[in-house]
């Protein structure tokens, strides 16, 4: 079969391996006298790397991010920025932290107003100045933002999520040390766990996916399963490496082929519902989305999808016939939420369904769904079974 061409771009450098993270602190000094340092909502967990910056000669201003960012978050960012004269900025913490650093990396030089770059509600203008410098280095297993071109950003007056979106986005520098994500919370892990898992399923079954792209998820989605069922018996270093690993081939592979109807959907939750966390809302709708696409899928597209169906089968030992609902039962008892539990309405469902068709990820989903196919899926995912 004759393969189409494709291009593939990700972060400037990648430095992955525990012990990579003090790495930083060369990096900024090499190219900064006064950096960002981008942050969660205890800066106390930043604190090493705010004092090895400072032991270096670097003027740092902190900067949290308590929360997944939204629009003034990201303005007061951007504020804090220029009046700190920020020559770089560094993002350490999770994928609403990474997120937020780029938003600001990428704004502080704007001579333009956020909104006239947002997509869907704003006009999607590509930057008229590069972003400053930016590394990120992610402290959870799960979005894989440290090696892609957006943020995410909430716009509370439209009730949605959308992408500030530009190849200079893309990290210079990429640290992943999976030391950094030891110890966290359960459920943290289980939601992180299964975003990484969508985000190596989707850009393998998008209509985008490509040889490199394929190279990166083959072996991703069976590392991820057998990685995340490990951590849930327990606490297990090799299993924290092989899901920093399965991430950051997602973030790659979202990069270049895309994702699909479960991101189509979570986007549009996430505006109408921000106390949902991202990762497990994907994790409750995956399974029900990826048996609607299976049930409509033809050709390729079916080949690609029995495939992921053979891959959760093996990792749950059942056949590819169960596999989608032996997911969710694993998930379920694991103590994923569903929808309702996340604060999304039953009222929202039609409108959510709606709503998504505009998203830019589902012009990657391996097949058209109609709007009560979308539907049917919310369904499924919004109540606690029993």
């Amino acid at each position: 079969m004759r393969q189409p061409a494709f291009s593939f771009r990700t972060a400037q450098a990648i430095r992955f391996g525990r012990g990579t993270a003090p790495e930083a602190t060369g990096w900024a000094a090499s190219r900064a006298r006064r950096v960002l340092l981008v942050h969660g909502a205890d800066p106390g967990r930043a604190a090493w790397l705010h004092e090895a910056l400072a032991t270096e000669g670097i003027a740092v201003a902190g900067f949290s991010c308590p929360k997944e960012p939204d629009t003034a978050l990201i303005e007061a960012g951007v504020a804090t920025a220029r009046d700190h004269r920020a020559q770089a900025v560094l993002s350490l913490g999770g994928g609403a932290v990474i997120d937020a650093g780029k938003a600001i990396a990428a704004l502080a030089p704007a001579p333009r107003p956020m909104t006239d770059h947002l997509e869907v509600v704003g006009e999607g203008l590509p930057l008229e100045a590069a972003p400053l410098p930016f590394a990120a280095l992610p402290t959870t297993a799960g979005t894989g933002a440290e090696v892609t071109r957006n943020a995410v950003i909430l716009v509370p007056e439209h009730r949605r999520k959308v992408s500030l979106r530009d190849d200079r986005m893309l990290p210079d520098l990429a640290l992943v040390d999976p030391a950094l994500t030891e110890g966290l919370p359960r459920g943290v892990t289980l939601a992180g766990g299964l975003d990484a898992v969508t985000q190596v399923i989707e850009p393998f079954v998008s209509v985008r996916a490509n040889r490199m792209t394929d190279a990166l998820c083959r072996d991703a989605i069976p590392l991820g399963l057998s990685a995340l069922r490990r951590l849930m018996e327990g606490e297990d270093p090799a299993a924290r490496d092989d899901l920093a690993w399965v991430s950051l081939c997602g973030g790659m592979a979202l990069a270049n082929a895309g994702l699909g109807a479960v991101h189509g959907l979570a986007g549009v939750i996430g505006g109408m519902a921000p106390a949902a966390p991202h990762g497990a809302v994907c994790g409750a709708l995956l399974p029900h989305v990826l048996a609607v696409n299976t049930a409509r899928a033809k050709g390729e597209a079916a080949a690609r999808l029995g495939a992921v169906a053979d891959w959760i089968g093996a990792a749950f030992g059942t056949s590819a016939g169960f596999a989608f609902a032996a997911l969710a039962d694993w998930s379920d008892a694991q103590g994923l939420p569903r929808l309702q539990a996340m604060g999304v309405r039953h009222d929202a469902l039609a409108e959510i369904a709606e709503a998504s068709g505009g998203s830019s990820s589902m012009k990657g989903n391996p097949v058209v769904l109609s709007q009560a196919d979308l539907a049917g899926v919310l369904e499924k995912a919004f109540r606690d079974r029993g």
